[in-house]
């Protein structure tokens, strides 16, 4: 069976040999975990995951992908889920206290909110590691000061550790997409996810603050805080979004969040 990539679900099938075999190195797979692959594709990376540990799940949304799948990992402990990532509840696949290794090949179009969809999950995940637009990568794993440190690098670097592995051209894929991608582990850490009182706070300073990135935070925030409460925190009200740092942003959200409990 065969099956041409199609536009609409924004794939690029992964076929470099050696590419793959640095992806499953970074991945490490055990006998004891349980992985589960965001779009699986044609498995170029599932037949290397699949006997070398206890359970794995996809999810792949293409229904005609769905048959070539089952035949090729027939006789295989794979599961098969048809169902759209930005709706899973991954959580559900949990077995006992084990928590899920996601592994995917994430579509550029869809891949900002399915790392926030995959952020409201982060409890029940040991690690990520994706493959998405090397710029995206970049933008996450920005340090505050830079011009690519931003929204995404706050509310991702709030929850997880990060790093970025290497970079992939597009000749390794089919079609060969138009940009450079990039691999990035994400280590969920409990201890910086407790830290956040209120995520929808959180979310609404960052989208204040990072939605004009000219202005400084005195003026961004005008709608929600006020100076002092900044001079409070030590944030300098005359700064730049882009120069606060992550544990600032959760401070601050947490300082509104108790704000608006007590009103």
């Amino acid at each position: 069976m065969s099956h041409r990539p199609r536009k609409r679900f924004g794939q690029n099938f992964l076929h470099d040999p050696g590419i793959i075999q640095r992806i499953v190195a970074a991945i490490d797979p055990q006998p004891d975990d349980q992985i589960v692959e965001i779009g699986p594709g044609q498995g170029a990376i599932t037949r290397h995951l699949v006997d070398a540990c206890e359970v794995m799940d996809v999810i792949e949304l293409d229904r005609d992908l769905v048959p070539l799948l089952e035949q090729q990992f027939s006789g295989t402990q794979l599961r098969i889920h048809n169902a759209d990532a930005l709706k899973f509840d991954f959580c559900s696949l949990v077995n006992g206290s084990k928590k899920l290794r996601l592994v995917g090949n994430l579509p550029y179009n869809i891949s900002t909110p399915l790392l926030f969809h995959l952020l409201d999950q982060a409890h029940c995940i040991r690690d990520l590691h994706v493959m998405l637009q090397k710029e995206v990568v970049d933008r996450i794993v920005a340090a505050p000061g830079s011009k690519t440190y931003g929204r995404l690098s706050v509310a991702v670097q709030a929850r997880c550790h990060v790093q970025s592995l290497f970079t992939i051209g597009p000749g390794a894929f089919n079609p060969p997409p138009k940009v450079d991608s990039a691999i990035l582990r994400l280590q969920p850490d409990r201890e910086l996810i407790a830290r956040i009182d209120d995520p929808a706070m959180l979310d609404r300073v960052l989208t204040q603050a990072f939605g004009q990135r000219r202005k400084t935070l005195r003026n961004a925030l005008k709608r929600l805080v006020d100076a002092p409460i900044l001079e409070d925190l030590c944030i300098d009200a005359s700064a730049r979004a882009e120069t606060v740092t992550v544990e600032a942003y959760v401070l601050l959200a947490n300082r509104l969040a108790d704000q608006e409990r007590e009103s």
